[in-house]
């Protein structure tokens, strides 16, 4: 299992362009990836799922993979959140 956390910098917060982005990434590896936002969770594979959070801008979220890419689907996740969130 490997864990990141990240403060979302977009004022907007996860919307529907960036939530795209996120869900596309995460469809790539084979690991479950899961985004907690407080007690609330989320399938990064799912947009619906994803957006439901409702993540603001300035809260703080956490990513974690588990299975056989976990390394690069962590990686992967922390930097398509830096470059778009």
């Amino acid at each position: 299992m490997r864990s990141i956390t990240y403060v979302i910098t977009d004022r907007v917060g996860i919307h529907a362009r960036p939530a795209g982005i996120v869900v596309k990434t995460a469809q790539k590896y084979q690991s479950e990836i899961l985004v907690h936002k407080g007690e609330k969770q989320a399938d990064a594979k799912k947009l619906m799922q994803l957006m439901s959070l409702g993540v603001k801008g300035g809260e703080e979220i956490s990513v974690t993979a588990v299975g056989p890419d976990e390394e690069e689907a962590c990686a992967a996740m922390e930097k398509v959140l830096k470059e778009n969130l």
